[in-house]
């Protein structure tokens, strides 16, 4: 018999590490280098700007979620709070933000190879695409192991390197690059080395570095406590932000000067090549490895069901509705796994560019489906107060923090369009929205020639 409904086969762990597995990946591994090249030091006060603001998109969605029993994912909450157009392009961009992020993560899974082997990018790019493809195959649950053990991977491999850190901070520990201190935050042009310009144009790859963050709210259809589960992640992502990214990079930067690191390797790596123990730089580069396959992970997962659910509300291919055996929805899977290998495809075309056109695009397009949640949660808020006032999980400092929010990304958006790196794509993105409300505005008008025939 076919089966009709996902299978809430995720517990309580697994949706923790599945919060922190969607955001420490390869845009903190990998990414952080180019940012840390363009703001130096002050690339810790943009994460934790960032990460604030991710935080009450989070809560937001969080009350949003908790709101109504039936939602699944915030697909659903767009539909109800600004119609089905909305909920039609919101739900193809978050599609297609995970395909450009899994794209990211495929292209780094290439990159990280080259440490050990001169091969092609694309090579492991197609395998590792083919591994996670069978595994995504089989069930919910193994996803879940899956994430649980790459996320564990990650955490370890932070906590280690901000404990040597500490170690080396105290020993003044002295490397080929100068005496590990904290003085290296300051002493190589000060805070702001590039000015304010190069601390502005590095938010493009910092919010690349959060993406995922909202990861709990797609997985919230398949979680076997929702009300207990959701809460609990979102209220942790904090300290997450504190400890993984904004510590994680003092430590770095304590123990590199800015200037020795470079935009095209992980600093991560680099850290551990630096303080003399070449073989646990391998063992860091194969860390950085599984946690950008975990993201890609993350994102087969993501955009699997959010096929799945677009097409349960006629908004997708019929085919993409269907679940296999072990209750994943096979069809969908093949297809954005499909999709996915024009990141292998960039990698063979231009492997030089390939990472930063694809987090561009990202960033926007999660910025748009960030910016719909928040605008979302303040229509629930004027036109639903009776939910509003029965809320377990209400969102702090509404509405004024979710406006304070959407003028920060706005505000992001425009400096994209000054930099040289971001501007293309970001004139280009607009196409896949024009795109979108043409097919849904077709889509519409087909339908009711249907019933008119009828």
């Amino acid at each position: 018999m076919e089966q009709k409904e996902l299978k809430r086969n995720l517990e309580n762990r697994h949706v923790q590490l599945i919060a922190i597995g969607g955001t420490i990946g390869t845009g903190l591994f990998l990414g952080s280098g180019k940012a840390i090249q363009l703001a130096g030091p002050s690339i810790i006060l943009a994460y934790l700007i960032v990460g604030i603001a991710c935080f009450f998109v989070m809560r937001a969605l969080g009350e949003l979620l908790l709101s109504k029993a039936g939602y699944q994912s915030f697909t659903d909450i767009a539909e109800d709070y600004l119609g089905p157009r909305a909920a039609f392009v919101t739900g193809w961009t978050y599609w297609f933000c995970w395909i450009m992020t899994a794209m990211a993560d495929v292209i780094a899974v290439g990159v990280y190879v080259r440490y050990w082997f001169d091969i092609p990018q694309w090579i492991p790019a197609i395998v590792c695409l083919i591994i996670l493809l069978g595994l995504n195959l089989l069930t919910v649950k193994l996803f879940g192991e899956l994430e649980f053990w790459f996320a564990l991977i990650k955490v370890i491999t932070i906590v280690a390197l901000i404990g040597i850190g500490v170690v080396l901070l105290v020993m003044g520990f002295k490397t080929e690059a100068g005496t590990v201190s904290v003085s290296n935050l300051w002493n190589h042009g000060g805070i702001f080395p590039n000015g304010v310009s190069g601390f502005l144009l590095s938010f493009q790859m910092v919010v690349f570095a959060f993406v995922g963050v909202e990861l709990v709210g797609v997985s919230a259809a398949e979680t076997s406590n929702p009300k207990k589960n959701i809460p609990s992640a979102i209220n942790k992502i904090p300290l997450r932000i504190l400890f993984f990214y904004v510590g994680a990079l003092i430590v770095l930067l304590c123990v590199n000067p800015w200037t020795e690191l470079n935009a095209a390797e992980s600093p991560f790596v680099k850290t551990f090549s630096l303080v003399g123990i070449p073989i646990a730089a391998g063992i860091i580069n194969f860390v950085v490895l599984t946690s950008a396959a975990s993201a890609c992970n993350s994102g087969m997962f993501s955009t699997s069901r959010i096929l799945f659910n677009l097409s349960k509300k006629n908004q997708g291919p019929a085919n993409f509705a269907k679940l296999n055996k072990n209750h994943v929805p096979s069809n969908a899977l093949f297809i954005s796994t499909l999709v996915l290998t024009g990141g292998a495809l960039l990698s063979k075309l231009v492997p030089e560019q390939a990472f930063g056109i694809v987090t561009t695009i990202s960033a926007i397009c999660f910025i748009w489906v960030w910016g719909v949640i928040l605008i979302c949660h303040v229509k629930y808020k004027k036109t639903r107060p009776d939910l509003q006032k029965k809320s377990t999980f209400k969102a702090p400092f509404t509405p004024f923090m979710n406006y304070a929010v959407l003028t920060l990304f706005a505000a992001i958006l425009i400096i994209m369009l000054f930099a040289q790196s971001t501007r293309t794509a970001l004139l280009l993105t607009p196409v896949w929205f024009i795109l979108l409300f043409a097919l849904y505005s077709y889509r519409k008008r087909k339908e009711k020639n249907l019933r008119l025939s009828a």
